[in-house]
């Protein structure tokens, strides 16, 4: 019964479902002597963490707080400069009222333009459809062409045989 429990706790275990108190099960029973021959790849798993787990740090950790602090009002100062420059420089290196209007007005320029190209494209593919139209019309006249000369040659042919009889 307690082999059978012990296989579900690590059933549960290598799938993360575990809880605390379950662990501490699992600890103990691996830290005993009487572990079952097929479940022993799990023992030193959990010796290491019972070992690991009485391990100290001992050494001294030295903080050097002043030196961290100026640098990091070294990089707010050099931070808020760069956004200053970054504001300021534009409006002074940046164009001027003239050349701003020239923009615009290039820029309407281009606008008015393009409306006029599309309007003549417009124009132009209305164009097309009426010489489609007018292909198609042609085409219609040749075919009439056509078959008024096979009418003209039936109308001979009647009458030849109309007047052989």
């Amino acid at each position: 019964m307690v082999l059978n429990n012990i296989e579900k706790l690590i059933e549960k275990y290598n799938n993360a479902e575990t809880s605390l108190a379950e662990e501490k099960q699992l600890k103990a029973y691996f830290n005993s002597d009487d572990v079952a021959p097929h479940l022993e790849q799990y023992k030193p798993l959990f010796q290491y963490f019972s070992l690991s787990q009485q391990e100290q740090f001992t050494k001294d950790v030295p903080l050097n707080t002043k030196k961290k602090t100026r640098l990091y009002q070294w990089i707010s100062v050099a931070a808020v400069a760069v956004l200053m420059l970054g504001i300021i420089v534009p409006k002074i290196l940046g164009p001027s009222d003239e050349e701003l209007k020239q923009r615009e007005l290039a820029m309407e320029t281009y606008n008015r333009t393009m409306e006029a190209l599309s309007l003549v494209s417009l124009g132009m593919n209305e164009g097309k459809e009426q010489l489609t139209n007018l292909a198609l019309v042609g085409e219609n006249i040749n075919e009439g062409a056509q078959q008024a000369s096979r009418l003209s040659e039936f109308n001979q042919v009647t009458n030849r045989i109309l007047k052989n009889k």
